[in-house]
């Protein structure tokens, strides 16, 4: 019976009437689902945290380290990379060896590498660190959500799934206000040095809580081809996305990698319909709700990162906001996750995913339309209006989506379904924010020499005006050269930002539409049902 549990170690305990509780756990704090939740919550907090606290400390790296732009460009992309990359491997790792143990060595992987960065002293050694930081990262991320399936009953994973999600809100909109008040008042060092007390904690209550639950047939070698394979086209894909804007999409690099990903993307289904023990079963996608789930989980992610990639360069070039205080502004946003997620696996537990995802993601395409109407000078009441209906509608959909994709798969697969989760993130993201970069700067590139000559400025040179849209796509406007009266420097501002904020509608325009998309995928999904995990202390 697929829903029988390994114990510890190989300790199998008899066959059970699915739903059964385990017995054999005593009174003890070993296998509680809720402080196995705190535990991985706590893990979590160090990634999820660390996806926004790094972009802070970026400056003071750059000048600390005397690093060049795309030494800085690659402390973020070394790490998406090899986070990219490695997850649907890591997940299988924790499905082979147990999903404590692979969380326990993410978890001090995580927290040595990130003291590792603090103490480099190179920017070299920092980008290589980032890189051992991913790949650490992909461990903890999938094992998390396997331990959450392998423990918690099928009738309370939401509710499990939502609090995860809360904490992923939290951390995440903790980033920019704690890096920006440890760069400022500390180091950037102590950006990373941080995860190191988060990571003792974590892996102290690890070893005392968590219990190594694993599937009867719990897969038992390694499909070490379609593991190159899978790395080859993720790699190909992710970096393609993140190197189309500097190459150009009509590149021949951008196509060679582009096309390099979809023909080592075929010949891995291939293989993968072959092989005796593949990494990612192919009948996983069988299941109409888990792959519905994981394009669900993919559109999100391109509307979502896509979109709020913009409002950054809004916040402070725009309105001239601090890191620090543009962090605040997106208050309403984030807190609105912390406080939905858990609501949400509340409602989705009682009445199934469909219905919430649908309206969810209605709500986030009403969101997106309205913060496509946003002007140069919209109020905070007007932006926290529409950033938390973003909240409100985005908060199910990451908690639902995540259990349809891990709760539709069976539980021998429960890390590659947490992998797959994530990866459908990192893609969706990767692609929303490549696309969406593409739309701004076609838009502006449009709108800008039009507004030029509408605001009666003296024309450019073909150089000056390439600069200028350069500059207007991130709201940019550039010194005036020194003597520049009052009223052109004001009319060059003006240009600069109503074309930014003309391209900024239209890409907000466009996620909009991608989450009406969404909310159509989102009718194909269903409660998970296979394997339910054990009913213990719950």
């Amino acid at each position: 019976m697929s829903s029988q549990i390994s114990m510890d170690k190989g300790q199998a305990e008899p066959p059970r009437p699915q739903g059964t509780a385990i017995s054999g756990t005593g009174p003890g704090l070993r296998g509680h689902p809720w402080l196995t939740l705190v535990t991985v919550a706590i893990g979590i907090t160090m990634v999820a945290l660390d996806g926004t606290i790094v972009a802070i400390a970026n400056p003071a790296i750059q000048q600390d380290l005397q690093a060049s732009l795309a030494d800085v460009q690659w402390i973020t992309n070394g790490y998406l990379l090899a986070l990219a990359v490695a997850l649907i491997t890591a997940g299988k790792l924790g499905d082979r060896f147990g999903h404590r143990q692979t969380f326990l060595v993410g978890v001090v992987g995580f927290a040595a590498s990130s003291g590792a960065i603090g103490l480099g002293g190179s920017v070299s050694l920092v980008v290589a660190f980032r890189v051992l930081q991913g790949l650490f990262g992909a461990l903890l991320m999938p094992a998390a959500l396997g331990l959450l399936r392998a423990t918690f009953p099928a009738e309370k994973l939401n509710a499990a799934i939502g609090i995860w999600g809360a904490v992923i809100g939290a951390s995440t909109a903790a980033g920019p206000i704690v890096g920006g008040l440890l760069v400022e008042h500390v180091s950037w060092e102590s950006v990373f040095f941080i995860n190191i007390p988060v990571g003792l904690l974590a892996v102290v209550m690890g070893v005392l809580i968590l219990r190594d639950h694993r599937a009867e047939n719990a897969p038992r070698s390694f499909d070490f081809p379609g593991i190159v394979l899978l790395s080859v086209a993720m790699f190909c894909l992710i970096w393609a996305l993140i190197k189309a804007p500097e190459w150009g999409w009509g590149d021949t690099a951008t196509l060679g990698f582009l096309a390099g990903a979809l023909v080592t993307f075929l010949v891995f289904g291939v293989w993968e319909s072959k092989a005796n023990e593949p990494l990612l079963p192919l009948s996983m996608f069988r299941s109409v709700p888990l792959t519905a789930g994981t394009v669900l989980m993919v559109l999100m992610a391109f509307g979502f990162m896509g979109g709020i990639f913009f409002v950054t360069f809004y916040l402070q070039n725009v309105h001239g906001m601090s890191p620090v205080d543009s962090g605040v502004r997106l208050l309403p946003l984030t807190a609105m996750m912390i406080v939905a997620s858990p609501l949400a696996g509340t409602v989705i537990s009682k009445i199934g995913p469909r219905g919430p995802l649908v309206t969810a993601m209605i709500i986030a395409a009403i969101a997106m339309f309205g913060l496509s109407s946003l002007e140069t000078d919209s109020s905070f009441a007007v932006t926290s209006f529409w950033f938390a209906l973003l909240g409100l509608g985005l908060a199910p959909v990451m908690v639902g989506a995540t259990e349809v994709i891990v709760g539709n798969a069976p539980l021998e697969h429960a890390g590659v379904a947490g992998g797959l989760q994530q990866a459908a993130m990192q893609v969706g993201g990767s692609l929303g924010t490549a696309v969406l970069g593409v739309v701004m700067a076609s838009r502006v590139d449009t709108v800008l020499p039009e507004n030029w000559a509408d605001a009666k400025l003296p024309p450019l040179a073909p150089a000056q005006e390439d600069q200028l849209k350069s500059a207007a796509e991130v709201g940019v406007v550039p010194p005036s050269p020194e003597g520049t009266p009052e009223q052109i420097a004001a009319a060059v501002k003006g240009v600069v930002h109503d074309s930014f904020m003309s391209g900024m509608a239209l890409a907000f325009t466009c996620a909009g539409i991608v989450a009406v998309l969404a909310a159509g995928v989102a009718f194909f999904t269903k409660r998970g049902s296979a394997d339910a995990g054990p009913s213990v202390h719950v």
